[in-house]
């Protein structure tokens, strides 16, 4: 099992609502402007954890969503990802994690997706199931 952080702000455009009405996750860049995007989320497997988080950098993240990955089947979602992950949510309650300045410098947290390696953030994303 992974955990994996996915972004919901388009240029401004906030997907939060369709990602979870459509009981998914994902990227809206195409293929050809975030190719490594689309590989990391076909590569996401049934049963990995995925959360939806709001994060600048250096600050802290703030968790929107947590679920679980419940297939194999990598989508597009029309007007929401350009490719997407079937999801179950399990919290949509939003809560905080203090961003882990000490060991996490020059981090991925504003990408809009990327897997969790921080064991802090993981503890705590896991405690929300």
């Amino acid at each position: 099992m992974a955990v994996y952080a996915f972004g919901a702000d388009y240029d401004g455009k906030d997907v939060y609502t369709d990602f979870i009405s459509n009981s998914c996750v994902g990227i809206g860049w195409s293929y050809k402007d975030n190719t490594s995007g689309h590989n990391l989320v076909k590569s996401i497997k049934a049963g990995d954890v995925v959360y939806i988080k709001k994060c600048n950098i250096g600050s802290d993240i703030t968790v929107r969503a947590v679920g679980i990955v419940t297939d194999y089947e990598s989508k597009a979602v029309p007007g929401v990802a350009e490719i997407a992950r079937n999801v179950r949510w399990l919290c949509e309650n939003e809560f905080v994690i203090q961003n882990p300045k000490n060991t996490d410098k020059n981090n991925v947290r504003s990408n809009s997706v990327y897997e969790e390696f921080n064991l802090d953030v993981i503890s705590q994303i896991i405690g929300k199931l």
